[in-house]
């Protein structure tokens, strides 16, 4: 692929087209997880906080996937892996998974930390594949039974 992830800024005008492409990736969920996604209250002005505080990184002009890492202590959480539907199958979230985890070798963390929704079974996968195990499993507010499976892989820091 050779598409070098570009990390975005506070302010980077390419900010809308990555909140454009976490929203349309995201908007097939609709109706099939329970609760809502967060992306549904994501805002243009919240990427650019994001940006502030986390890591905010793409591939491709236009951006065609996208990943938020966000430093918590021991581990960098990625969130918000996004690839558009024409771009499936070719490497890219391999790509920014992998990106992840020398993001987060190189600011001395130990592990990767991701969430994904119970009923997002193709994405299980694709983290088992990359070398993620589950470590829990737990519930919304308000929810009785586990809606998000949390994935982990040490990655040395």
């Amino acid at each position: 692929m050779g598409l070098t992830p570009q990390r975005h800024g506070p302010d980077d005008p390419a900010l809308a087209a990555i909140l454009d492409l976490i929203r349309n990736c995201f908007a097939p969920m609709e109706g099939r997880i329970d609760p809502p996604s967060s992306m549904l209250r994501m805002t243009l002005a919240g990427l650019n906080d994001d940006a502030a505080t986390s890591e905010i990184w793409s591939l491709g002009t236009p951006p065609l996937s996208c990943v938020i890492l966000t430093p918590r202590p021991q581990l960098l959480y990625l969130g918000k892996l996004a690839v558009h539907p024409d771009a499936r199958r070719q490497g890219y979230a391999r790509r920014l998974i992998d990106h992840a985890e020398h993001r987060a070798r190189d600011l001395g963390l130990e592990a990767v930390e991701l969430q994904s929704r119970v009923e997002l079974v193709e994405n299980h996968a694709l983290f088992a594949a990359a070398g993620y195990a589950e470590i829990a499993r737990t519930a919304h507010p308000g929810y009785t039974r586990p809606t998000s499976i949390t994935f982990r892989k040490s990655v040395g820091g």
